[in-house]
């Protein structure tokens, strides 16, 4: 058994080259080999958000406060709000992150695949940000 305290663990910040604005992780669960799981309580300050990326065992986001924005390739603009539960499958090309006026925190969970929780591609626009 391993317990991580409240408070023992430091914020970090989203690395500016798979983000764009400011984001703030907080780690929840970082398990070690064998097991895969990871999980992070992300917030996005207004109009933050992801690059495309795409997951190799799929994520799941759980929104716990604000307002934000969620897109799967080709597909709307979904807005989303505290206690929704968004499932993006192995694969999908997707962005999330705050609206652009509110903040958005939500807790993020994917499993590694030969240590790889993620596969990061281009940013998105403000363009493809703001279009409905």
């Amino acid at each position: 058994m391993e317990i991580k305290r409240a408070g023992s663990r430091p914020s970090g910040k989203g690395n500016t080259d798979y983000f764009t604005g400011t984001v703030r992780i907080d780690p929840i669960i970082e398990a070690a080999e064998p097991a895969r799981v990871a999980a992070a309580a992300v917030t996005f300050e207004p109009g933050a958000r992801t690059a495309w990326h795409t997951h190799p065992l799929g994520q799941t986001l759980i929104v716990t406060a604000g307002k934000g924005r969620v897109q799967r390739w080709g597909g709307e603009i979904e807005e989303i709000s505290p206690g929704d539960v968004v499932w993006f499958p192995p694969g999908e090309k997707h962005w999330h992150g705050a609206s652009p006026t509110t903040a958005m925190t939500h807790i993020a969970i994917q499993e590694r695949l030969n240590g790889q929780a993620a596969e990061w591609l281009e940013k998105v626009s403000d363009e493809q940000y703001t279009s409905s």
